[in-house]
């Protein structure tokens, strides 16, 4: 890149290149979705599956859990862009493995390996997104793509089914294949003039122990992950588990809404308040607006509003969580640390919530649902508190 080009890179915002990668993050969430809205037709496609048929949810996020965090060390070794675009190959290339009916096994086999793809995406688009940005525009950026998951379902909902009640599940998988060869080639293309920071060196095997170790315990680097488990421990289940408790009139209007209210949110009060304090303080203001409307919908149950409430309360940490991962690590190699460390307690939060939530209301019916939701809100609260203050107290590790 001359020097000319590097001073204009610096001096604007590439909003194009910001809505490629987001879309790319539309391709990772369909890793997931493709899956989530026709899974009761895979049991149609693979009979023999029985009750194991569960895996090919789990199968993308179990990597995401084992691999998270040292996922943020290989991807800055192996390259920001590199990784990306290999990455959506890597997706692509098991979605039309997925396209021709294979075996069951061999089905469960590609799953696993998408999840390498999804991993390889969320790690490095994030950590890339702040380079393409000037740093006013950060926190829209990454409001942007905290967005990829919730518009991800909503798109596969209102083209994705149509599509396979026309064509059936394998058009799905072909078409999601297609889709991410093609943000590849794009992508391929548009990052060669994009800035990255220079490759580092492969982490050692022998010391990905104490590199899981040293995220831990930098209130810098794992702070993002720490408040994301609480929130993505509720957030999925919340959906799944609160519907029967609402009105019927209501039910289908009210989870159409919460999730669209959440991104809204986080790219209009969200993006606002980004420009003005710190993400962690984002954050914050999200958990306890988060606690209070869980109060309010436990005094009055199934309430409209209340759940409005609660998902504009979700909005504003979704946004800042991503917003914060710059905000508090200067340094590229560690933005891909904690991006990685969000992926792991994402990935964890979305296995534990429902069977959690399941459990709460099997116990305790509603209430128990209600002091569920409202202990993580406010142990997710809790938790930035006390990282803030030992960032005030101590360097970073």
């Amino acid at each position: 890149m001359t020097q000319t080009a590097e001073k204009q890179a610096l001096s604007a915002t590439r909003w194009s290149v910001v809505l490629i990668i987001w879309a790319a993050g539309l391709g990772a969430g369909a890793q997931y979705g493709k899956i989530s809205i026709v899974f009761d037709r895979l049991s149609e496609m693979y009979p023999e599956a029985g009750n194991s048929l569960s895996l090919t949810m789990s199968m993308v996020g179990l990597m995401g859990i084992l691999l998270g965090v040292v996922a943020g060390g290989f991807v800055a070794a192996f390259g920001y862009r590199r990784s990306l675009v290999w990455a959506l190959w890597i997706g692509a290339a098991m979605s039309a493995l997925q396209a021709i009916h294979l075996p069951y096994g061999l089905f469960l086999a590609t799953r696993l390996i998408e999840g390498l793809s999804h991993l390889g995406i969320v790690v490095a688009a994030p950590t890339l997104i702040p380079q393409i940005c000037i740093p006013r525009h950060r926190g829209t950026g990454l409001s942007i793509w905290s967005t990829f998951f919730g518009v991800s379902y909503a798109l596969l909902v209102w083209f994705g089914l149509p599509l396979v009640a026309g064509w059936g599940v394998a058009a799905l998988f072909a078409a999601h294949a297609g889709l991410m060869a093609v943000l590849a080639l794009a992508l391929g293309h548009m990052l060669t003039s994009v800035q990255v920071p220079p490759r580092e060196a492969y982490p050692r095997l022998q010391g990905l122990p104490h590199l899981h170790l040293s995220i831990y315990r930098s209130p810098f680097r794992i702070a993002p992950a720490a408040g994301w488990l609480f929130y993505t421990t509720c957030f999925v289940a919340f959906l799944t588990v609160l519907p029967p408790h609402l009105d019927p009139s209501v039910r289908v209007s009210v989870m159409s809404a919460l999730p669209l209210v959440s991104i809204a949110t986080s790219m209009t009060l969200g993006v606002w308040l980004l420009r003005r304090v710190a993400a962690v303080k984002v954050i914050l203001t999200g958990f306890a607006l988060a606690a209070a409307a869980a109060v309010w919908l436990w005094m009055m149950p199934g309430l409209p509003l209340a759940c409005m409430g609660l998902a504009v309360a979700f909005g504003l940490v979704q946004g800042a969580s991503f917003a914060s991962v710059p905000q508090l690590n200067a340094d590229p190699s560690e933005q891909a640390q904690a991006n990685g460390a969000m992926s792991q307690a994402g990935n964890l939060g979305n296995a534990l919530g429902t069977p959690l939530m399941v459990g709460a209301v099997a116990f305790a019916g509603y209430d128990g649902l209600m002091m569920t939701a409202l202990l993580l809100f406010i142990g997710g609260f809790l938790v930035h508190l006390v990282l803030g203050r030992m960032r005030r107290e101590t360097a970073p590790i």
